[in-house]
């Protein structure tokens, strides 16, 4: 983001949006003023209390079920480089560079607040990493959300000391040279900073954050995909108009309907069958669009709140307060995190179920208005969209388990001193999963739907939803001879996945 000045951090907080910004967009970021001061103090704090003689947690003991075991002052730095490596124990394939650097910079934000009492080279360590784009490699399995995301912060830790694997520009590689090619210097830690580079929930909430910013997105791909089907099955309008939605005044519902009646708005497929229709009225699929699509809204809109939360929170233990106390607290548990991720995965199981629904009612010909059965001009020779809905069905019963709740399956862990975790790492991580599978069972409607708008032909669709059928008779062709499926239905995906859909539609509607 080189037109973009670099993100400051201070020793509040962030928004959403500058996460997104540094992890998928390569957004430079630099430590404020008043960051520098608040680490400097903490800093100093931490100091003291190495040099004192009262065991302090973190400081001078071990760790988890070890906090009785003291260390002498003289090895405070061996106890903090010990610690990360001994956590930086997970395992399975690396996790995406995006979720690496948004875990990354959420801790350099958290220890840009002063608590943790490390030195401001600490925070700069890790935002060096990030501006050089130098990513960790970081296992995906390992966090348990027991005082937070230990063996993934720990993976990323490793590569400040210089150990460990970097993903460079020009591929893969060991820490140590990386570092040096980039002009920087491995860390040396002193008293606690192993411990504070550890001890937080970012990776859980990085994804949150992400999971949030591709859900607002494709919960209005979805109402642009149900207003193609609403004309391809000839279904009507009238179920939203705003005074009838306006009797269950729910604000997500409100939004869809809105973004219906402005994508359905003059089309003369809608038209063509407002009189002399004897049906009296549509399938659930249909006609309760605004329903499901907007409870959906309304729960990103609850984890939102809980995300904004946690963005200018302290997450850390123990706490370097200003007064130069040392406590310990909880605030490392990621249950806010755990329930909202499993809070969203509930809906977007729901979402892809609606969305299979209505597309398996666009290739069913006793369904589907007079359409030819799986949308194909020739069925029986060709199969047309039949196994595209398999694949979404597939794909359905996959998000349906994911909508299982992790936060629920506590396990104890550090001898029971930990005897309480909150999988927010799991429950983020199947929630990404959960995403994917979304936009791909969206893509599917959308062709779907576009084969149906294809074949009324003549009379058209709406000028937004023609807008898309256009774009995606680009991609995937019109309805005819069948021909190989995955590579078009991968293509049109990827036009959900990088704005280009909802580019086209909002230059013709505006959606909410």
């Amino acid at each position: 983001m080189a037109d973009q000045p670099p993100l400051e951090l201070q020793d509040d907080g962030v928004d959403q949006v500058d996460v997104v910004d540094v992890a998928r967009r390569g957004r430079r970021v630099e430590l404020g003023s008043r960051a520098r001061a608040a680490l400097a103090r903490g800093a100093q704090a931490v100091a003291r209390l190495a040099d004192g003689d009262e065991p302090v947690y973190g400081v001078s003991t071990g760790f988890g079920a070890l906090a009785n075991t003291v260390i002498p002052a003289a090895r405070s730095g061996e106890l903090q480089l010990a610690l990360v490596r001994s956590h930086a124990a997970g395992m399975g394939p690396p996790v995406e560079a995006e979720v690496v650097r948004a875990m990354m910079m959420l801790r350099a934000r958290s220890l840009a607040m002063g608590f943790s009492g490390v030195r401001e080279e600490v925070a700069q360590a890790i935002l060096d990493l990030l501006n050089h784009d130098l990513v960790p490699v970081v296992p995906e399995h390992g966090s348990v959300g027991a005082s937070g995301d230990l063996a993934p912060l720990a993976a990323a830790a490793l590569v400040l000391v210089g150990e460990g694997e970097v993903d460079t520009p020009t591929g893969r590689r060991a820490a140590g040279p990386a570092l040096t090619a980039a002009g920087l210097t491995p860390l040396t830690l002193t008293a606690k900073e192993g411990l504070a580079l550890l001890n937080g929930t970012d990776g859980m909430l990085g994804m949150l954050v992400l999971a949030l910013a591709d859900l607002r997105d494709l919960y209005m791909v979805a109402d642009v995909a149900a207003a193609m089907s609403v004309e391809a099955l000839l279904g009507t309008d009238r179920a939203f108009d705003a005074d009838l939605v306006a009797m269950r005044p729910q604000v997500g519902q409100q939004a869809s309907s809105a973004n219906l009646r402005a994508l359905l708005a003059g089309s003369p497929i809608v038209a063509s069958h407002r009189l002399d229709d004897d049906r009296v009225q549509d399938a659930y699929s249909l006609r309760c669009t605004p329903q499901v699509h907007g409870a959906g809204r309304d729960t990103i809109d609850h984890a939102s709140t809980v995300a904004d939360r946690e963005l200018v929170s302290f997450i850390d233990n123990p706490v370097v307060l200003a007064d130069g106390r040392v406590a310990s607290c909880g605030n490392f548990h990621g249950a806010p995190v755990a329930y909202a991720a499993d809070h969203l995965a509930i809906p977007v199981a729901d979402l892809s179920a609606l969305s299979e629904r209505r597309t398996d009612r666009l290739l069913d010909p006793t369904r589907s208005q007079g359409l030819p059965a799986f949308l194909s001009p020739d069925p029986g020779v060709n199969s047309g969209l039949m196994i595209a809905q398999y694949t979404q069905a597939a794909m359905v019963t996959t998000n349906r388990r994911l909508a299982m709740p992790a936060s629920v399956d506590s396990v104890t862990t550090s001898a029971g001193q930990e005897d309480h975790v909150s999988m927010g790492w799991g429950a983020t991580r199947k929630l990404r999963e959960a995403i994917d599978n979304l936009r791909r069972i969206l893509a599917v409607e959308v062709v779907a739907a576009t084969f149906g708008l294809r074949l009324r032909a003549p009379v058209a669709p709406a000028e937004a939803t023609g807008a898309v059928a256009d774009i995606v008779t680009d991609i995937v062709g019109e309805p005819g001879p069948d021909r190989h499926l995955a590579p078009r239905l991968a293509a049109v995906e990827a036009i959900l996945a990088d704005g280009t859909l909802l580019a086209t539609v909002r230059a013709h509607a505006e959606l909410r």
